[in-house]
């Protein structure tokens, strides 16, 4: 199935098929500001009554998220410093996709940089959109296995810890408010469902 393209898994109905009564349509885009990762753009559109109105919107490039498990059943997330919420938060190991890069190989690349695992094995779990009101932003979920220790060789400006748990405690701190980044609790929620498949 084509990873873009959403369904509804009742009855597998096409998301599109409204798009005559519900769709946008862009007239002209105007970039507001290009930054070394985002780039805003300010867009007029025709509206499905035929109307006009403004979007302002990010163009992301995209990025991947990957959860190792070890042997026993153990994860490994990763403690961060986010600066937009001047606050630490424990997530799942991530990072953008590079132009022309392939998802898996995102996956994999970020999984070594931040943690220093490699691994003999990945899966792709399906993809989000975390901010569709004001983003273009996806992101691709990823499990991995085989896991061995290599070093941490994180980016310069990047700092991080890793942190390694029971699944079953990552799951707990999901429904206690303790993991509270988004692209995180889902991949777990997605993760447990793959884990509970394999036994």
């Amino acid at each position: 199935m084509d990873k873009n393209k959403a369904h509804h898994n009742d009855g597998h109905i096409d998301a599109w098929q409204d798009a005559g009564r519900l769709v946008e349509r862009r007239i002209q885009t105007e970039p507001v500001f290009d930054g070394v990762l985002l780039h805003a753009n300010r867009d007029r559109v025709t509206l499905p009554d035929g109307s006009e109105s403004v979007r302002e919107w990010i163009r992301h490039p995209g990025a991947c998220t990957v959860l190792p498990v070890f042997d026993n059943g153990d994860i490994m997330l990763v403690k961060q410093f986010r600066y937009p919420m001047r606050q630490i938060f424990l997530e799942v190991p991530a990072g953008k996709i590079d132009p022309g890069e392939p998802e898996e190989v995102t996956a994999i690349r970020e999984l070594e940089e931040e943690t220093g695992l490699v691994c003999r094995h990945v899966e792709y779990l399906g993809h989000i959109y975390p901010c569709i009101g004001y983003s273009d932003e996806i992101i691709h979920f990823y499990m991995a296995w085989g896991i061995e220790q290599e070093k941490a060789n994180t980016d310069s400006d990047e700092f991080l810890e890793p942190v390694r748990l029971p699944f079953r405690e990552a799951i707990e701190m999901v429904h206690r408010g303790e993991i509270t980044d988004a692209k995180t609790v889902t991949h777990l929620l997605r993760g447990q469902k793959w884990m509970e498949d394999r036994g």
